[in-house]
This record gives structure tokens, C-alpha cells and sequence, in this order.
């Protein structure tokens, strides 16, 4: 994450390799593969960051927001999508406030000028724990959808293997091996996120296929008097049904984080003061998409949603070419989730050669640094999607603690910190509740998993 000016004090005569991959837009420096003098970069765009930081966002909870829709109920649900972005834009606003203040060109940075290195580190190995879970996530989902998975003794056939029949080629370990090398590596060679500003673009317009084809097949349904009204408000008549109400409420509150993503697309924009405009736009987006697959994905399935909507397409949809569209849904979501995977492994990288090398030059200056982390990383996410059999193991151990961390306990403190003088007394008591907010959402989360 970024910002200007130097920051002071002990941070004055730092120069760690978390400041920025790459050296902001008006320093010369290697342009995506390699260094140079020739660099003609001149500032990513308006459009490049809206869409970098809306994939960003749009991972793969968004499977699960159907699912809260049904113990929510509509009316709740989606006023808790809104609020939930309306505080992701206030943490932002003051993690971006905050760090230009202490001339902070990263997120790092700005917890470090507020409790030193012990708070950067700590920050920076949040981001690291989330951002690893989340992308093996990833990968075992794309390998679940693509070569099938088994549960309970019983198969269920994936894309690729329903179409040509269980092969070598299409197994998991070859299908997630020709992902790796074939779309993952290549990706994850960009130096500069605004690199993948195009890539990001398609990630975006491939989320809406999803709700664009979720809302058809929902709609033609309501049409022919084949589906009823979805449930507005929840049902909670005893004490068992008020609790899942808590444990739903998590998924919403961590369903914006892009905080790890903020400071890069802001060091990189040609004009910085456009990054309120863009968060957002983004936010907005995003907001919509939500909005969006959790009033179809619900009406469509009702009580019958599944905690991933994505296994609700794995049957008869009750409409002419329904295993068409099954595999259109399902086809359409993986290739959204490998576009998101580079941008989030761009943050990864970044804070994992933080802790590892706090002091080296910064790492787009170090070839041979640069691709050993890549590779060691890309290896690392591979074998772990290929031995970790259930993919709630992962999001149990990301989701509920280093997530709420990042997205509103870190910008909370740095507030309360308040070392350069600039907090309000409105900023104060949105920190602390925000603090309080994401630890009730973190124990409830983590009661529920440990009880479940």
C-alpha cells in the first residue's frame, strides 16, 4: 500500500522492501519484466485502479452471500451489505489519511510509524496468513470445479471431467499444474499492478456473467409461477435460530477487504487525489454484484441454497439447457477466480519479502529475489491446494482473524495511535467501533467453527 512525503523519527532512514514493489509513477525504474531506463509509465488510470481493487474485492465469499441471504433474510441481509461497505470506505479513508500524514508509502509503514516495527511485522504477517489462505482457497476451488471432488463417499463430477470422461490430463494435480504454469505464473511476473488492470477488467465483467445468467435463469423461473417469494425477514423464534444470525453476520462484515491493495494502486495512480473517487466507485461496483447474487442466488434456490451457491449448479436447474448453464456458471467462475489470484498474490508477495527481508533494497530492484519468492510462493499455495482435502479448513483459519485484522482493527488503531495529531473526535469513536465490531465477529466466527 502507498504514500508520500518521508515520515520522520526512527522510519526516516528506512529503506524497506514493503515501502512498494515498484518505485512510484514519477521514478524511473524496470518496467514489467525487467529494469531500464526506457520506462514510459505514466500513471495508471481511473478505470485500471477501479477495477483492479473491485477484483480485489470480489473473490470467492461471494459464493457464500446467497447462503446469509437465507438465515439473514433479504431486508437485513442486504442493509449489512451496505453498511459493510459503507464501513470498508471509512476504514479506507482514514488508512489513507492517516498514512499521508506520516508519509507512509505502504500499509507497513503506516503501522510501523504508529507502533514500530513490531506493529509493521505484525501487519505484514496478517496479510500473509490471509492472503495465502485465501488463494489456496482459490485453487482448490478451481480444481474442485474443473477435475470434481468427493465427499462422503460420493463423486461429483467436474467440468472438464464431465466432458471428456476421468483422464490423467484432467485430475486434480494436472489440472491445478497447468493452471500454475499456464496462467499463474505467467501472471504473477507483473512487476506493477496496473499491469493487470486488463485482466482485472475481464475478472470483473466475468463476476457479472454470473449474476447476469443467476438473475435469467431466476427471472424465467418467477415467470412461469416456478419459484415463490423469497423470505424478507429471518426466522427466529428460539435461541438456536437467533445464534445463527451472529455466525451469518461475519461473512458480510469481511466481505469488502482490499486494504492490502490500497497503497500500491494509490502510488501508481497519475493523480493521487483521485483514490476517494476510485475506492469508491469500486465499492459501489461491488456493492452492486453483491447485492445482486444475493437477491437471485436466494430467489432462484430459496431454502434449498447451499452454504457455496456454486454446488447448487451441479443439478437439474428445471429449465430448458440447464446443464448448459451449470457449466457456463461454474466455467465462468473459475476464470474469474485465476484473474483474481494474481492481484491478491501481488500483496502477498510484497509483505512476505517484508518480513523475510526488512531491510534489503526494495524488490523490484532484485531479479533474483523477485522470481526465488514468486516461485517459492507459487509452489507453497500449489502443494497446499493439492493436500488440504476441504476447503473450510483454509477459510476457518484465514477468514475469521487475520481478515478482520487488516480491514478495520489495524485502521482502527493507527487512528486511536493518533501520533501526528490529526484524528477527530468522529474518527475516534468510528475506531472504536470498529474495533469492536470485528472482534465480535471474530469470536462469534470462530465459536461457531470450533462448535460446528
Amino acid at each position: 500500500m502507498v504514500m508520500p512525503i518521508s515520515s520522520g523519527g526512527d522510519h526516516a532512514a528506512e529503506t524497506e522492501s514493503t515501502e512498494s514493489l515498484l518505485p512510484n509513477k514519477n521514478q524511473q525504474g524496470g518496467d514489467d519484466g525487467a529494469g531500464g531506463a526506457g520506462d514510459d509509465f505514466h500513471g495508471a488510470s481511473f478505470s485500471g485502479a477501479v477495477f483492479n481493487l473491485s477484483t480485489t474485492i470480489v473473490g470467492a465469499g461471494i459464493m457464500a452471500l446467497p447462503a446469509t441471504m437465507k438465515v439473514l433474510g433479504l431486508a437485513p441481509g442486504i442493509a449489512l451489505i451496505v453498511l459493510a461497505a459503507l464501513l470498508t470506505d471509512a476504514s479506507i479513508e482514514l488508512l489513507v489519511r492517516f498514512s499521508r500524514a506520516a508519509g507512509a508509502k505502504s500499509y507497513g509503514r503506516a503501522m510501523g510509524d504508529a507502533f514500530g516495527p513490531l506493529g509493521r511485522g505484525f501487519l505484514q504477517f496478517c496479510v500473509v496468513v490471509n492472503n495465502l489462505g485465501v488463494m489456496v482457497v482459490y485453487m482448490i476451488i478451481i480444481g474442485d470445479v474443473l477435475s470434481g471432488t468427493s465427499s462422503s463417499g460420493v463423486h461429483h463430477h467436474g467440468v472438464i471431467e464431465g466432458w471428456f470422461g476421468p483422464n490423467r490430463w484432467n485430475g486434480r494435480f494436472a489440472i491445478l499444474t497447468i493452471t500454475t504454469l499456464g496462467v499463474f505464473a505467467p501472471l504473477a511476473c507483473f512487476k506493477r499492478v496496473d499491469s493487470l488492470r486488463f485482466t482485472s477488467a475481464v475478472s470483473v465483467a466475468l463476476a457479472v456473467v454470473f449474476v447476469v445468467i443467476t438473475a435469467g435463469i431466476a427471472i424465467f423461473k418467477l415467470a412461469r409461477g416456478q419459484l415463490p417469494m423469497p423470505q424478507m425477514f429471518p426466522d427466529a423464534h428460539d435461541w438456536p435460530s437467533i445464534w445463527r444470525l451472529f455466525t451469518a453476520a461475519p461473512v458480510l462484515v469481511t466481505a469488502y477487504i482490499c486494504h492490502y491493495n490500497v497503497h500500491p494502486i494509490y502510488n501508481e495512480l497519475r493523480d493521487t487525489l483521485q483514490i476517494r473517487p476510485i475506492v469508491r466507485t469500486a465499492l459501489l461496483l461491488c456493492s452492486a454484484v453483491y447485492i445482486a447474487t444475493s437477491f437471485f442466488g436466494f430467489l432462484l434456490f430459496g431454502d434449498s441454497t447451499l452454504d457455496d451457491v456454486l454446488a447448487n449448479f451441479d443439478s437439474n436447474l428445471g429449465i430448458p439447457y440447464s446443464s448448459f448453464f451449470n457449466d457456463a456458471v461454474r466455467v465462468s467462475y473459475v476464470l474469474h477466480l485465476m484473474l483474481v489470484f494474481p492481484i491478491v498474490f501481488h500483496a502477498l508477495r510484497l509483505n512476505m519479502d517484508g518480513l523475510l527481508f526488512p531491510s534489503a533494497r526494495p524488490l523490484s530492484g532484485d531479479n533474483r529475489r523477485f522470481g526465488v519468492l514468486t516461485a517459492a510462493l507459487l509452489a507453497t499455495i500449489f502443494l497446499a491446494a493439492n493436500f488440504i482435502p476441504n476447503i473450510w479448513d483454509a477459510f476457518q483459519f484465514t477468514g475469521a482473524t487475520a481478515s478482520v485484522c487488516v480491514a478495520y482493527i489495524f485502521p482502527a488503531a493507527i487512528t486511536l495511535r493518533d501520533r501526528h495529531g490529526i484524528a477527530r473526535k468522529r474518527d475516534r469513536s468510528l475506531a472504536v467501533f470498529m474495533i469492536v465490531l470485528a472482534l465480535v465477529a471474530n469470536a462469534v466466527a470462530v465459536y461457531s467453527d470450533a462448535f460446528s
